[in-house]
């Protein structure tokens, strides 16, 4: 390939990105909690961006409560264990009723919406929700890396007399390991920016700290959603 077609190639795979609205949203939460961690909590020019783009953030996230309410009413794999199971459908029912929550806030916000206490109320509430919804995809990806490390295991065995690195199905077990590590590693991170959300230990999860965490839980995220590079032709 040249030069060119390298460059065009790549500039493809970013338009495919920044097309995708969660995408845009997590860029923005990137921003939002950079801003804060800049701010600590402080007026300023810091804190306005941080103010102004978690508004802007909500428009990204309209009607999106029914992905997961999709979610929740899914059939899951074959073999899962019905603890995992349980706190799946948990996590899609709580992440599901905070972002529909979040669209009250919105509303309220936006000034559509009047009733300023059952705003805040609401707001609030939802924080819980989310701060849930983590909470059970924490248990869920320890659950799943569990039995991911019981069956390579297995398959090491197997394995034992070969490059298991060679293997195609120890290889896909090893990327999916990984995946659930980031993910594991991004909702624990979550768990304290909604615990520095809510101001349930002001003294510890400062704002600066809440930022911290939510602008390396958003670049985790931004990388979770960046597409597959096409595969180069064999000849």
């Amino acid at each position: 390939m040249s030069t060119l077609d390298v460059t065009r190639a790549e500039l493809a795979l970013i338009v495919l990105y920044l097309n995708k609205a969660e995408a845009r949203d997590k860029i923005c939460r990137a921003i939002q909690y950079g801003s804060k961690f800049l701010s600590n909590g402080q007026p300023g020019t810091a804190q306005n961006v941080d103010k102004s783009t978690s508004l802007a953030r909500k428009v990204f996230r309209l009607f999106k409560f029914v992905n997961d309410l999709h979610g929740l009413i899914s059939p899951v794999p074959q073999g899962t264990p019905l603890p995992l199971v349980l706190l799946g459908k948990s996590k899609n029912a709580l992440l599901s009723t905070f972002l529909f929550l979040d669209q009250i806030v919105w509303l309220h916000r936006s000034g559509i919406y009047k009733n300023k206490e059952r705003a805040e109320l609401l707001g609030r509430i939802s924080l819980f929700c989310w701060m849930g919804s983590s909470v059970c995809t924490t248990l869920v990806e320890l659950g799943e890396l569990g039995r991911l490390s019981v069956s390579m295991k297995k398959l090491e065995k197997n394995l034992k007399n070969s490059d298991k690195y060679k293997n195609e199905e120890y290889r896909a077990k090893l990327e999916k390991s990984n995946e659930r590590t980031l993910a594991l590693v991004k909702a624990g991170m979550d768990i304290v920016v909604a615990v520095g959300l809510l101001q349930l230990a002001p003294k510890k999860v400062t704002p600066r700290v809440t930022g911290a965490f939510g602008f390396v839980s958003s670049l985790i995220s931004c990388y979770q959603l960046l597409p597959s590079p096409p595969k180069s032709k064999t000849s």
